[in-house]
Formats: C-alpha cells, sequence, structure tokens
C-alpha cells in the first residue's frame, strides 16, 4: 500500500498546483476517524495552492470517514463521489469543494490526465501520417 492519507497531508507541497482552478477558493476539513478518535486536517485552497493545518476549526466543507477510506483516496484507489455514493464518507457544506479532493490527493502511480493521453495519441498520429507521407513523396 502507498502513503496513508496523514503522511501524505503531512508532506503535501504548498506550492502552486496547476491542476486547480484558478478561481476556486474555500477551507475543506478533514475527519479522520480511527479506533474511536478523530484527526482533524484543515485545507486553505486560494490562488492554486494548498495550505494544510491540523484544526477542528468550521469549514465550507466538512468531509468525514474513517481512516482506511481517506487512505485509499490518497492513494488514488477510490473516487470520493464513489466514496459518496456507497456512504462511506460523509459531507456537510459546500459540495463543489468535494470534487476538489481528487485534484489534490494523487492519483494511481503511473496514471495519466487523460487530456495529456489525448494530446499523445494526436502527437503520434499526426507523426506516423507525416512519416508515411513523406516515405509516400520519395518513391
Amino acid at each position: 500500500m502507498g502513503a496513508t492519507a496523514e503522511q501524505y497531508l503531512q508532506q503535501l507541497d504548498t506550492g502552486r498546483r496547476s491542476d486547480l482552478p484558478e478561481t476556486t477558493a474555500g477551507t475543506l476539513r478533514l475527519d479522520v476517524r480511527d479506533n474511536g478518535s478523530t484527526d482533524h486536517w484543515y485545507l486553505t485552497i486560494s490562488d492554486q495552492q494548498v495550505q494544510v493545518a491540523r484544526s477542528a476549526d468550521e469549514a465550507d466543507l466538512v468531509v468525514g470517514a474513517d481512516r482506511w477510506v481517506f487512505d485509499r483516496m490518497v492513494n488514488g484507489q477510490l473516487h470520493p463521489g464513489v466514496a459518496l455514493l456507497r456512504n462511506e464518507l460523509t459531507v456537510q457544506g459546500n459540495m463543489q469543494l468535494l470534487m476538489l479532493l481528487r485534484r489534490i490527493f494523487k492519483g494511481p502511480s503511473g496514471a495519466r490526465h487523460p487530456r495529456e493521453l489525448g494530446r499523445a495519441a494526436m502527437a503520434a498520429r499526426a507523426s506516423g501520417r507525416s512519416a508515411a507521407g513523406a516515405r509516400g513523396e520519395r518513391s
């Protein structure tokens, strides 16, 4: 298994993240339940940056789940929307911020964004056509 949610959040890069929408701002509190206790992680999102703190302060969106659910989301093994539909996590507040978790948490190892895959496929087709065209002109 990869990193735990706690390990990931502790080392989360606070620099600019181009994968976050420029206009999105808000606060999320992650309530991570384990063995009868709850750890609180407070994420502040603004200007494509994420600041992480340990706090139980009120937030625009509060997401609660067992530790194993957050661990699976961090490792790209569980989409937040799927976890919500399975009642594996609870949310209260601005639901639009829920999908930011998918961008904040890394995907599975080796995963690539669909747009990146599409661009690579288009480039491969274009280079294949130009090579075939060049061969045809020489014949």
